[in-house]
C-alpha cells in the first residue's frame, strides 16, 4: 500500500515549507497547514475499505523483506489511531487559524504541530522498535515547544517539567530496547515476538517493566501522570485539545497495547497489573479533578482519569472490554478535544481560566455553551451520546470477567464524573452573567466550526455506533485479540 509512508512524508515536508512560506504572508501558511491535515484525515478514511478487504499491509523500505529491513505497519488498530489522530488534528488546525493570532511566529506553530502529526503517525505505523524510539521523540519535542509556546513563566515551567519527565522516560524506553535487543538479536516487532514466544527470563521481566514505566510516563497514567496537570492547561488550547486527546494516546496507551498484546503477549498477572493501574487512574484523577477551580486544570485531572478507564477495560481482556476501551479510546479523543477548546474560547473571550469568575457564558457564547454542554454530557457517559456506549462495554467486559466490584467502582467513577461537569457547567455557562463579562462575545467562526463539528462527532458516534464498531473498531479489536500469533502474519506477509 503506497499511501503509508505518506503520513509520514507529507507532515515532515510541509512542516518546513509552512515555516518558509509563512515568513511571507500569515495567510499562506495557514492555508498549507488546513490543507495538509484535510489532506492526512481524508488518506485516513480512503484506507478503510481496502484495508476492509485485505485485513493487513506492510509497506517494505528498499523492498527488504522483514525482518531484515525497515517495515511499516497498516492494521486495524494503526488504522482506527491514523483516524484519530489525523481528524483532531485537522480540527485543532483549523481552531489554531483564529484562536493563534494572539501569538506570534504562527507558521512556527503550525511547522512543530505537523512535526508532532508527523511523530505520532510513524508510531502508529512502524513496524520496529528502533523507528519507533525515533518518531516518539519526533512528536515528544514538537510537544515540549509547544507546550512553552506562550513564553511566559507559566508555560515554561510546566513545559520543563514536562521535558524533564519524558526525557526520563525516554531513556527507560530507550533502555529496555536495548535489552530487547541484546535477547533477540532483532529490532523488528514481529520477529521479536517470534523469538519471544513461550520464554520467561528476569531480563524480559525487567524490560517490560521498564516498557510499562516508560510508555506509563508518557500515557500520564498514575502513579506516572505528574507532568500533565502542569503542561495541559499551560499550552495553547488547541494544543492542550492534542496532547489529552492524542498524543497521550499515540505515544502511551497505543504503543502499551501493541507490545503487551502483540509482541510479549498479555497474561493474568499483566492483565491485573493493568486493571489495578487503570482503577487508581480512574479513581485518583476523578477526585482531583472534582476539586479543580481552574477549568483547563479540570480537564487535565479528567483525562488522567479517562485513560484509566481505557487501560482497565483493556486489563480485562475480553471482547467487550477490548471492544469498549477502544471505542472511549476514539470517543475521549472526540469530547475531550472539544472540551478543551471549549475552554480555550472561554479563556479568548473572557481572559480567565477561573471557573467562579464566570457565569452566564452560554447567552454571550451560544455556540462555545451548546457545545461544552454535549462534551460534558458524553464524557460523563449520558445516553445516547458516545460515552455512554463506550463505558457500557467496558462495564459489560468487566461483568463477564467476573470483576464485579471493579465494574461498580466504574459505574462510581461515571456518576463522579457526571459531578465536577455539571460543576462546570453552572460556574461557566448557567446562571448570570458574572462580573465584567458583559461585552464578552462569541469566538470567530472557525473556531466555532472545530467545536460544533466535534461535537457532531459526539452525538453521530452515538447514534451510529454499530456500523463504527463493525467498520472500525472490530478490525482494532481482532489484532489484539491474535496477541502474539500476530507476528506471524507480519513476517509471512
Amino acid at each position: 500500500m503506497n499511501l503509508v509512508p505518506l503520513f509520514m512524508a507529507i507532515p515532515l515536508g510541509a512542516a518546513f515549507i509552512v515555516v518558509l512560506l509563512g515568513r511571507f504572508k500569515e495567510a499562506v501558511s495557514d492555508a498549507v497547514a488546513v490543507i495538509v491535515s484535510l489532506i492526512l484525515t481524508i488518506l485516513s478514511f480512503v484506507l478503510i475499505i481496502p484495508l476492509s478487504q485485505e485485513g493487513i499491509f506492510v509497506y517494505r523500505m528498499g523492498r527488504w523483506i522483514p525482518p531484515w529491513g525497515i517495515n511499516l505497519v497498516l492494521d486495524g488498530l494503526s488504522l482506527l489511531m491514523l483516524i484519530i489522530i489525523n481528524l483532531v488534528a485537522f480540527l485543532a488546525i483549523l481552531y489554531s487559524v483564529s484562536y493563534m493570532k494572539k501569538f506570534t511566529a504562527k507558521s512556527t506553530y503550525y511547522g512543530l504541530f505537523l512535526l508532532m502529526v508527523a511523530g505520532m503517525n510513524g508510531v502508529v505505523l512502524t513496524g520496529d522498535f528502533f523507528n519507533l524510539f525515533v518518531f516518539l521523540e519526533i512528536a515528544a519535542i514538537a510537544s515540549y515547544a509547544l507546550v512553552a509556546f506562550g513564553v511566559e513563566a507559566e508555560e515554561l515551567e510546566a513545559s520543563f517539567k514536562y521535558m524533564v519527565m519524558g526525557s526520563v522516560a525516554s531513556v527507560l524506553i530507550l533502555f529496555s530496547i536495548g535489552l530487547i535487543y541484546s535477547l533477540t538479536g532483532s529490532l523488528n516487532m514481529a520477529h521479536v515476538g517470534t523469538i519471544l514466544q513461550g520464554q520467561n527470563g528476569n531480563l524480559i521481566s525487567f524490560s517490560m517493566i521498564l516498557f510499562l514505566a516508560g510508555f506509563g510516563l508518557k500515557a500520564a497514567i498514575m502513579p506516572f501522570h505528574a507532568w500533565l496537570p502542569d503542561a495541559h492547561p499551560s499550552a495553547p488550547a488547541p494544543i492542550s485539545a492534542m496532547l489529552s486527546g492524542v498524543l497521550i494516546k499515540a505515544l502511551g496507551v497505543y504503543v502499551l497495547l501493541r507490545i503487551f498484546f502483540n509482541v510479549f503477549g498479555m497474561n493474568i498477572q499483566l492483565s491485573w497489573i493493568f486493571m489495578i493501574l487503570g482503577c487508581l487512574s480512574m479513581v485518583g484523577g476523578g477526585l482531583l479533578a472534582i476539586k479543580q477551580e481552574d477549568f483547563k486544570r479540570l480537564l487535565a485531572y479528567s483525562s488522567i482519569s479517562q485513560i484509566g478507564l481505557i487501560m482497565l477495560g483493556v486489563g480485562c481482556g475480553n471482547y467487550w472490554g477490548i471492544l469498549g476501551a477502544l471505542f472511549h479510546l476514539f470517543n475521549h479523543a472526540s469530547f475531550k478535544a472539544l472540551l478543551f477548546l471549549n475552554s480555550g474560547a472561554v479563556e479568548y473571550s473572557t481572559g480567565t481560566r477561573e471557573l467562579k469568575k464566570m457565569g452566564g457564558l452560554s447567552k454571550a457564547m451560544p455556540f462555545t455553551g451548546a457545545t461544552s454542554t454535549i462534551g460534558s454530557l458524553s464524557i460523563s457517559g449520558i445516553p445516547p451520546l458516545n460515552g455512554f456506549w463506550s463505558k457500557l462495554f467496558i462495564i459489560m467486559g468487566l461483568v463477564y470477567a467476573g470483576r464485579y466490584v471493579l465494574a461498580v467502582i466504574t459505574i462510581l467513577v461515571s456518576v463522579l464524573t457526571l459531578a465536577y461537569y455539571l460543576k462546570v457547567q453552572r460556574y461557566a455557562f448557567f446562571g448570570k452573567l458574572g462580573e465584567g463579562l458583559e461585552k464578552v462575545k462569541e469566538v470567530p467562526p472557525l473556531m466555532c466550526a472545530s467545536m460544533v463539528a466535534l461535537a457532531i462527532i459526539c452525538v453521530g458516534a452515538g447514534i451510529f455506533f454499530y456500523p463504527i464498531m463493525k467498520t472500525i473498531l472490530e478490525p482494532a479489536v481482532r489484532v489484539l485479540q491474535e496477541g502474539i500469533g500476530y507476528s506471524n502474519l507480519i513476517l509471512g506477509g
